[in-house]
């Protein structure tokens, strides 16, 4: 059996489900809400296996994802972390949960064509023939800020 190889340690997968990462690609959500920080950096996003149904029918989803394919099981795009953070009082965004770290994202590039890929909780390595599937659609400008692949 070959053992796997992966993309440099520097780049992780991040799985969100759908439709929350869709919204994040086409819809300006610029914060993920999570229970702890997540380290900045460049993040490989994963449209996780399942969709969460109930969040279909919030108004804000509804109206960003309409026409919008929900891919699941593969990488969609790459965003990058800059940072976490709580808000108090007031909520920084109207995708921001109140009880949750807001981690922030920015530099959002969807892919034309999903990376079918299996994701895992929590940043994840990647594998390097996903990472290299990715990186093929990337416009060449983005090549030079991200890790660079090697065998």
């Amino acid at each position: 059996m070959t053992p796997t190889l992966y993309a440099p340690d520097a780049i992780r997968g991040i799985t969100i489900k759908q439709p929350w990462a869709a919204c994040i690609l086409h819809g300006g959500k610029r914060v993920e809400n999570r229970p702890r920080a997540w380290a900045p950096g460049w993040r490989l996003l994963h449209a996780g296996a399942e969709i969460d149904r109930p969040a279909l029918r919030d108004p804000l989803v509804a109206r960003t994802i309409r026409g919008l394919e929900l891919p699941t099981r593969a990488v969609v795009g790459v965003v990058r972390i800059t940072g976490s953070h709580t808000d108090l009082g007031e909520a920084c965004s109207p995708w921001a949960q109140l009880d949750r770290v807001h981690v922030d994202l920015d530099d959002v590039h969807p892919l034309a064509l999903p990376v079918p890929c299996d994701g895992q909780l929590g940043p994840w390595r990647v594998p390097l023939a996903v990472y290299e599937h990715v990186l093929l659609q990337l416009p060449a400008h983005l090549h030079a800020l991200l890790p660079e692949a090697t065998s």
